[in-house]
Formats: structure tokens, C-alpha cells, sequence
């Protein structure tokens, strides 16, 4: 069993919004930080929103502040991205990750997760 299945994705038209989800098998999960990262065609993979054990501080890289919201789902063991205003420039395959962590504060902005899903393309026609 993979530790994190991503669903969600699919093809959407500038200005469309989707919401993209994450089921963790990780137990607890409240354990664990959680992030959401995106490989464009051609582009190393970036990070995209990170959110920390119990929700308490999110991260988002510049461009998608405003439009994109991580979200944790405890009862679940889900985690959300909520991307509104999606762009051509928002094409990717995006995939969650997840480490376990000792500091309830901690928002991981760099790759250095425990697991990844198996990603989820995401593609914004014009």
C-alpha cells in the first residue's frame, strides 16, 4: 500500500479552479508535515505549499500566494490543495509529500520528505 495516493487533477481552463487531494496511510497524522510540490514539463520540481503537524503555519511559494491554500483533514488523513485562478503557467504534474516531524512548527519548503505520492497532472489550457 502506497503511503500517499494523489486524485484531483485533470483539464481546466485558465481562470478554472480545482482541488486536489491527498490520502496518507501515515498514522498519527498529525505526526507528520505535509507539502504539495510540481513538476512543469522541462522544470526541476518546486515546491508549491507546505503545512505544518497541526495546521498552525502554511508556506507558499510566490506564485501561487493569493490563488492556492493547503488545507489538513485530520479525521480523514487528507490533505487539500485548493487552487483557484489556475494559469497555463500552473501546468504541472504536482505531488504530496509528507515527513514526520518533532516540531509541531515546522513547514518543509525544501524535498527533503520521507514519502511522495505518485502525482497528479494538472493542465490549464488558455
Amino acid at each position: 500500500q502506497a503511503e500517499l495516493v494523489e486524485s484531483g487533477g485533470g483539464l481546466v481552463q485558465t481562470g478554472d479552479s480545482l482541488r486536489l487531494s491527498c490520502a496518507s496511510s501515515l498514522s498519527p497524522f498529525s505526526d507528520y508535515a505535509m507539502g504539495w510540490f510540481r513538476r512543469a514539463p522541462g522544470k526541476e520540481r518546486e515546491f508549491v505549499a507546505g503545512i505544518s503537524r497541526y495546521s498552525s503555519r502554511t508556506e507558499y511559494t510566490d506564485a501561487v500566494k493569493g490563488r492556492f491554500t493547503i488545507s489538513k483533514d485530520y479525521n480523514n488523513r487528507m490533505t487539500y490543495l485548493q487552487m483557484n485562478s489556475l494559469k497555463p503557467s500552473d501546468t504541472a504534474v504536482y505531488y504530496c509529500a509528507t515527513k514526520k516531524t518533532a516540531d509541531t512548527r515546522a513547514v518543509l519548503t525544501t524535498d527533503n520528505y520521507d514519502y511522495w505520492g505518485q502525482g497528479t497532472q494538472v493542465t490549464v489550457s488558455i
